[in-house]
């Protein structure tokens, strides 16, 4: 990006404040890019936690299914550190088995992910979604490279206004509907005497099979309508709901 068109992302960026700017600069994204959409995640110990923002409902769904299937290519970008660059998600079946096919349904057919961090300190990471196959040019890397360092600043700068330990608002709200998916994981690892990862991943697995959303389930299991068995050739046992009194 040249130093007259980064100085007038920076300026347009300036007049915004808060999380809009975030929507500000997703948005200038998908001007500036030749992609359909873009979103920025957080991810944390390796687990895709929130979708941030978003530029349409579609970009948002595409994003999230990385926490239900627990791959994809903001998971990979943070855990490399590295930009991770798919312009054919048809011929990414092996590395992202699930997320792949789930994408394409979408008609999310190419994705390039950012990661978003200051030296080891993780902060998310930037994807931009396009609705057909083929690589960014080397003018739209050079300035995707430069949008995710603009992104890493304006999430600091966030951060920065916030009390230690605090998250922003929406981000907030996105942990705090997945809580039932991690009591549902507790609850899981204890059914069967296994550790959280195990719990997650047959949690996933089930979750996928049926084509159910990851969220519904873990109701289930919270609910006590579902049971998980030690057995792997067994089906998890549903279980009539418990009358209350």
């Amino acid at each position: 990006m040249d130093a007259d068109r980064l100085a007038r992302v920076v300026s347009r960026l300036a007049t915004v404040d808060g999380g809009s700017r975030v929507d500000g600069l997703l948005e200038l994204c998908t001007q500036m890019l030749d992609v359909s959409g873009a979103s920025i995640a957080v991810i944390g110990d390796g687990q895709h936690l929130g979708n941030f923002a978003a530029t349409s409902e579609v970009v948002a769904t595409v994003d999230d299914l990385q926490f239900s299937l627990g791959e994809g290519p903001c998971i990979s970008a943070d855990g490399s550190l590295g930009a991770v660059l798919e312009p054919d998600l048809a011929k990414a079946a092996g590395e992202w088995p699930a997320f792949a096919a789930a994408a394409i349904s979408y008609g999310i057919v190419a994705v390039f992910a950012f990661p978003l961090h200051v030296g080891a300190v993780r902060l998310g990471v930037l994807t931009l979604y396009r609705a057909e196959p083929g690589d960014l040019t080397e003018a739209d890397l050079s300035d995707a490279v430069a949008l995710a360092r603009i992104a890493t600043h304006v999430l600091l700068e966030l951060e920065g206004d916030l009390p230690p330990g605090s998250l922003p608002s929406h981000l907030a709200d996105i942990v705090d509907h997945r809580a039932n998916v991690h009591q549902a994981t507790g609850m899981v690892a204890a059914q069967l005497d296994a550790d959280v990862r195990v719990a997650l991943a047959r949690l996933r697995g089930y979750a996928w099979s049926r084509d159910r959303p990851l969220g519904d389930v873990a109701d289930d299991v919270v609910a006590r309508l579902l049971r998980f068995d030690d057995d792997d050739d067994d089906e998890p046992e549903r279980l009539d709901p418990v009358p209350r009194g």
